[in-house]
C-alpha cells in the first residue's frame, strides 16, 4: 500500500543506527571519542571492525537495559576514507563546510569563537566520532573496550579527543534543570509520543530517504546506498557558567523562592521539569517527574506569555503552536532530535563562586536538514528575537551575549525586564557529522577507490 499523509511510511529500522531514534538511558554514563584517519586502508578496516558493534533502530526497545555505539563521520573523514568525489559533493553544503567555518553565522563569536575551541574540535583532524552510551560504568567499559580493540592495533588511526560524560546525581543539568523533555515523536519509529496534542513528525525530518513535512524527500547523498537511512549530526561541547548564572539570579531576586521563579521564567520550566504553562506560580515536582504529563501542553492559550515568557529558552527552541497563524512559519519544519549529556563535576548547591572546573553539556542533534533545523533554530529563534517581537533580545540561557542583552517577563500590571544578562554558556567546540545507515557503513568499509 502506498504511504499517504495518514499512513506512515515503514522505516527500515534494521538499517538505522539506534542512537538516531532512541533516548539515552537514565541513569547513564558515556564516552565520546574523536579519531583521525592517517591511512585510508586502516580507516576502512576500522569501519569494518566497528560495524558489528553498531545497533540498529529496531534494537534498544528498552534502552535502560542495554548500551550502544553510534558511529559518525565528518566531511574530512569521508574524504579520508576515499569516498568518491561525486558522492562527497552530494552532501549538504553546511556539512561540507563544517561548523567552524559557519561559526560567525551561528553566533559562536568572542569567547565561543573557533580560535578558542578545544583542539582538535573544528579542525581537519576530526574524521570519525564514536559515541558509547550505557546505563552503568561496567557495561560502558565492556563496550568501550570493543571499540578500543577496533582501532588500537591499526597504524594510521589516532584517537585525538575524548570526553567522558554521566548523569549528574541530581538527574539534571549543571544548571539544575531536568533535561531531555519534549522530543518529537517520529512516524514509524515505534516510539510513542509524549504529547498527544501534537501529531508525530514525518520520518524524513530525521532520517534521509523518507518524506518530510513538505511531502518531499530531503536532498540525499549519493549513491542511495550511502544516503538512505542516514542522518546528519550536530555535535557541540558547551561550557556552562553555573556560578555566573546563580550570581545573576541572586542579584535580581529578593528571596530564594523568587530566584527559583526567575530561573523558571528564563528556562520555561521549573527545575523539576514542570512546564510553566501547567504550573505558572509554583513548582510541582510530581508533575515534573511524570513523563506522561510533563510534555502534554501547548502555548496557544498563553500567547502573551504571562505563564511562560515568549523569550524563555524552551519556548524559543520549540514554540509549538505559539506561531500558528504567523505568516508562513511552520514549526514542524524546525523540529529536531536532541541528545544532551553532562560532563564535569557539579558545582555544589549554594556555591556562588566559580571553582575553575570544566562542566557543561555535550549537545547532540540528529536531523535530515542541517540548515532549516539546527541552524534555523540557533540563528532565528535562539540568537534573535524578531519572531517574538523583541529584536534585541536573545535566548536568556544559551544565546550569545556580551552582557548587554535583556529578557522580558510579562507580568501585570507592568512587565519586568531583566537587564545586562552575562553569557551563561560558552561554546568549547563542535562538528557537523553524518551517521550512515548500517548498509552504508558496510559500503564505506568495502570501498576500493
Amino acid at each position: 500500500m502506498r504511504a499517504t499523509a495518514s499512513t506512515p511510511e515503514a522505516l527500515e529500522l534494521d538499517d538505522i543506527q539506534s542512537g538516531a531514534l532512541h533516548e539515552r538511558p537514565s541513569p547513564y554514563v558515556g564516552r565520546y571519542l574523536l579519531l583521525r584517519i592517517d591511512d585510508r586502508a586502516a580507516g576502512r578496516e576500522l569501519v569494518r571492525r566497528l560495524h558489528p558493534f553498531v545497533d540498529s533502530g529496531r534494537h534498544a526497545a528498552d534502552p535502560a537495559q542495554d548500551a550502544w555505539i553510534t558511529v559518525a563521520f565528518s566531511y574530512r573523514g569521508l574524504e579520508a576514507l576515499g569516498v568518491p568525489r561525486d558522492s562527497l559533493d552530494s552532501f549538504a553544503p553546511e556539512f561540507r563546510q563544517g561548523m567552524a567555518a559557519r561559526a560567525a553565522e551561528l553566533g559562536d563569536v568572542g569567547q565561543s569563537s573557533p580560535e578558542h575551541w578545544e583542539k582538535p574540535l573544528g579542525t581537519a583532524d576530526v574524521h570519525v566520532a564514536l559515541s558509547v552510551i550505557s546505563p552503568d560504568a561496567s557495561r560502558l567499559e565492556t563496550l568501550a573496550e570493543r571499540a578500543r580493540r577496533a582501532h588500537e592495533q591499526l597504524p594510521g588511526i589516532e584517537v585525538v579527543w575524548r570526553q567522558d560524560c554521566y548523569q549528574l546525581p541530581t538527574g539534571r543539568t549543571s544548571f539544575g534543570f531536568k533535561d531531555g523533555i519534549g522530543q518529537p515523536a517520529v512516524e514509524g519509529s515505534g516510539i510513542p509520543p509524549t504529547n498527544s496534542k501534537e501529531r508525530p513528525i514525518k520520518a524524513g525530518e530525521i532520517i534521509l530517504g523518507y518524506r518530510d513535512e513538505t511531502g518531499e524527500l530531503a536532498p540525499m547523498p549519493t549513491p542511495e546506498l550511502l544516503g538512505r537511512n542516514g542522518t546528519y549530526i550536530v555535535f557541540r561541547k558547551l561550557h556552562t557558567r553555573v556560578a555566573a548564572y546563580r550570581q545573576y539570579l541572586r542579584a535580581k531576586a529578593a528571596s530564594r523562592e523568587e530566584e527559583a521563579l526567575l530561573g523558571a521564567k528564563m528556562v520555561g520550566r521549573w527545575q523539576s521539569g514542570t512546564p510553566l504553562v501547567l504550573a505558572p506560580e509554583h513548582d510541582d515536582p510530581e508533575l515534573g517527574a511524570d513523563s506522561k504529563r510533563n510534555n502534554e501542553f501547548l502555548y496557544g492559550d498563553d500567547l502573551r506569555g504571562f505563564k511562560c515568557p515568549a523569550g524563555a529558552h524552551a519556548r524559543r527552541a520549540n514554540p509549538r503552536d505559539a506561531l500558528d497563524g504567523e505568516g508562513n512559519v511552520n514549526v514542524r519544519l524546525h523540529r529536531m532530535i536532541r541528545r544532551g549529556t553532562s560532563y564535569g563535576p557539579m558545582l555544589p548547591e549554594g556555591v556562588l563562586e566559580d571553582d575553575g572546573e570544566e562542566r557543561g553539556i555535550i549537545f547532540v542533534f540528529a536531523g535530515a536538514h542541517l540548515k532549516r533545523q539546527f541552524e534555523f533554530v540557533k540563528t532565528q529563534w535562539l540568537n534573535d528575537g524578531i519572531f517574538i517581537g523583541a529584536p534585541a533580545e536573545r535566548d536568556p540561557l544559551v544565546g550569545p551575549s556580551d552582557g548587554s542583552s535583556s529578557f522580558t517577563i510579562p507580568t501585570r500590571p507592568i512587565r519586568r525586564r531583566l537587564q545586562e544578562l552575562p553569557p551563561f554558556v560558552v561554546t568549547r567546540g563542535g562538528e557537523y557529522l553524518f551517521a550512515p545507515g548500517l548498509r552504508a557503513l558496510r559500503w564505506l568499509g568495502e570501498l576500493t577507490t
